[in-house]
This record gives structure tokens, C-alpha cells and sequence, in this order.
């Protein structure tokens, strides 16, 4: 069996190699992931400009791949390129900081690469851990993060999905996990509103023109069976199930239309 790991963290990130860790007692494991840090890029995909793959050595002497472009890309590249045969499993992460809510789930580029394999039928897994020193979430490479917890958590779930797959009506799952967990268990929850509200600070260059950073404040509305309330306030592993399909009710829509 095999496995295709990336995310958007970088090629060097610490999480992805603490995946690899994670689930190579279960399969053989492939990493395909951005050169850079692409926090924010969401299912973005490179279409103007040529992509490269570049061989890096991981610390444990295993090489991974490294592509100039987008977690979507690197995917795409590992599926179309690299691999000489469809994975028995994709893993996105082990992403600094947790991926919660409905607002900002698809501009997360650990959602955005879990969903261009899930979208081939792949049994897919995202998994972000929690992390309270905001400086390093958008580090590019190694961070001082210690993963061993939610790699414990990911071989229990993997081994889970290669066994017996994901359920019918189910594209992939999302995996958040606590900073300081107080049991080692999966908590199953629906996404909660938001991770953040949006909080915008404009400021003026040396020639005195406006220019905008976007930024946020955790959201503190989540309500208990969410992501983010059973994550920051229960400390429990979360997992989510997702589905691709984002069609509404059709005949809501008709008897609206009158059709």
C-alpha cells in the first residue's frame, strides 16, 4: 500500500515529515508538497507559469519532492507525475495551526490539496494541529512544534482508512488536534462558523500611500458539537467529514423558480 503526503507548509515543513513518520509502519509513503510556504492559497491551481521539481533529502536520508507551485499543484504532479499508480491513501499536514469552520476552510491550502485527491476518489485525510505561538504558523520549514500526539492520532485514523476506506458520502476528513489534548480520542463534530474574524489594518508606505495587511482574531462564538468549541475549549481531537459536492436542495430551488 502507499500513501501520498503533502500540504502547504513547505517541502522542509516539521508536520510533514512527522506525517511521513506517522504512517510509515502502515505503507510506503511518497511527499509531494510545495517548495514554499503557501498558507492562504486554498485549491489555487498554476496556470501561467511553468512548474519545477526539485529532489530534497529529509532528515532521515528519504527524498521527497519539492514543486514550485501551489499545494494543488504538488498533488497534481504527484498523482500525474510521480506516482506510477493511484494511492491507497492521501494525507494533507501536519499543518501549524488548526484548519476550523465553515469561512475559511477553502482558503486553506492543507483543505485545498486534500480535496484535489479526494476529488479522484482517494480516501484522503487533512489533519492540522493546534498552535498557540502565532509567530510560527506561516514559518517556512522546520518549526519548534512537537507532533508526536497528533501522529499517534493519525496512524490510529490511517490505519482505520486503509482498512476498510472512507464511508459512502464522505469525500474526506478533517483532523484537528489540541495543543494540550485531554484524552487520546476522536471527537466527531460539524464545522463551526469561522476560525477568525476578519480584522483589516490599513497603513501608508514612505510616499504616504494606503497599503493593507488582513489579518484575524480567533473566534470565540463557536458553540459546543463544533470544531472550534470541542477543539479550544473541550481539548479534544476533532474530525470532521466532508463532501466535494457543494449542490444545494434542487427542488428548494425549483419551487422557488416555480419550475
Amino acid at each position: 500500500m502507499k500513501a501520498l503526503i503533502s500540504n502547504d507548509d513547505g517541502v522542509t515543513a516539521t508536520g510533514i515529515f512527522s506525517a511521513k513518520k506517522a504512517v510509515e509502519d502502515l505503507c510506503e509513503t511518497v511527499i509531494v508538497a510545495p517548495e514554499t510556504q503557501q498558507s492562504g492559497i486554498g485549491h489555487a491551481l498554476t496556470l501561467y507559469e511553468p512548474l519545477r521539481v526539485n529532489e530534497k533529502c529529509l532528515k532521515d536520508g528519504s527524498i521527497a519532492y519539492g514543486v514550485s507551485g501551489t499545494p494543488t499543484d504538488a498533488v497534481t504532479i504527484g498523482l500525474f507525475q510521480i506516482l506510477n499508480e493511484k494511492p491507497d491513501l492521501m494525507i494533507s499536514g501536519i499543518n501549524t495551526g488548526f484548519n476550523l469552520g465553515q469561512a475559511e476552510l477553502t482558503t486553506s491550502g492543507t483543505i485545498g490539496a486534500a480535496i484535489e485527491a479526494a476529488s479522484f476518489g482517494i480516501p484522503t485525510i487533512a489533519i492540522s494541529q493546534e498552535v498557540t505561538k502565532d509567530h510560527i504558523k506561516f514559518e517556512n520549514g522546520a518549526v519548534d512544534v512537537d507532533f508526536s500526539f497528533a501522529e499517534k492520532m493519525l496512524n490510529k485514523l490511517a490505519k482505520i482508512v486503509l482498512k476498510k476506506g472512507l464511508p459512502e458520502g464522505i469525500d474526506l476528513l478533517n483532523v484537528n488536534i489540541p495543543e494540550n489534548p485531554v484524552d487520546d480520542e476522536f471527537e466527531v463534530v460539524k464545522l463551526g462558523k469561522r476560525m477568525y474574524t476578519p480584522v483589516m489594518e490599513k497603513r501608508l508606505d514612505p510616499r504616504r500611500q494606503p497599503y493593507y495587511w488582513i489579518g484575524g482574531e480567533p473566534y470565540t462564538s463557536d458553540e459546543k458539537g463544533s470544531d472550534g468549541y470541542e477543539l479550544k475549549v473541550s481539548q479534544k481531537s476533532t474530525i470532521t467529514p466532508l463532501k466535494i459536492d457543494l449542490t444545494g436542495d434542487l427542488k428548494v430551488l425549483k419551487d422557488f423558480l416555480e419550475i
